[in-house]
């Protein structure tokens, strides 16, 4: 059995900060132990416009994806993911996307008239992204995703911390861990366990076999 890490969940989070006020931008983060993805900016729909509703991004509501993101009609050959889950305010105190979430969208609104904190961002929400067509990253081994599952596959990144990568090789890493299952104790990691992955839910300790 491997050294006992206490590494973080890795997988990419798709981060955009949405300004929705005139022109929206956006900018990427980083969680930590996950690999960032390329950030745009994204203009708000009018609510009143056709097949829009209250709610910018709202569930069932469909984005492009590129350098301007935007909210369009699901129909539209510019759409290429759907808003699976929509939530108000910060991802970190809300409920988590589903597990098959492929990325995440960040919504604040920069008015600093309501600003809290001083940081010029007013959390809006965040809305669960899923591609409509493959790749899917946030499937098990697919390299990606904000949530680490059973069958995606890791690195070692650094001291205490992985991050996730595609189980095919195809990532820019290549796996050397796969997690088999998930349990609520380290106790009942089988005894081929060489790494211990901490993941979301209620059984929060991966045992992960090398590969």
């Amino acid at each position: 059995m491997g050294a006992q890490r206490k590494p973080a969940g890795a997988g990419s989070t798709f981060v955009l900060v949405l300004a929705l006020v005139g022109t929206l931008t956006a900018g990427c983060q980083q969680a930590s132990g996950r690999t960032g993805a390329a950030a745009g900016s994204i203009a708000s729909p009018s609510p009143t416009s056709a097949g829009y509703g209250l709610v910018f991004l709202g569930r069932g509501d469909c984005a492009s994806r590129g350098r301007d993101v935007h909210e369009v009609s699901c129909t539209s050959e510019k759409s290429v993911a759907r808003v699976t889950a929509r939530y108000g305010g910060r991802s970190t105190a809300g409920p988590a996307c589903p597990a098959d979430t492929d990325f995440v969208l960040h919504i604040s609104d920069s008015r600093r008239s309501a600003d809290e904190d001083g940081d010029g961002e007013v959390g809006q929400g965040y809305a669960c992204m899923r591609n409509l067509e493959p790749p899917h990253p946030g499937d098990p081994g697919g390299g990606g995703g904000p949530h680490t599952v059973v069958g995606d596959c890791v690195y070692g990144a650094s001291k205490g911390q992985v991050k996730e990568t595609a189980c095919d090789g195809s990532g820019a890493r290549a796996p050397e861990f796969r997690v088999a299952s998930a349990v609520e104790g380290r106790a009942q990691c089988p005894p081929s366990t060489a790494l211990y992955v901490r993941l979301d839910g209620n059984e929060p300790v991966g045992c992960a076999r090398r590969v």
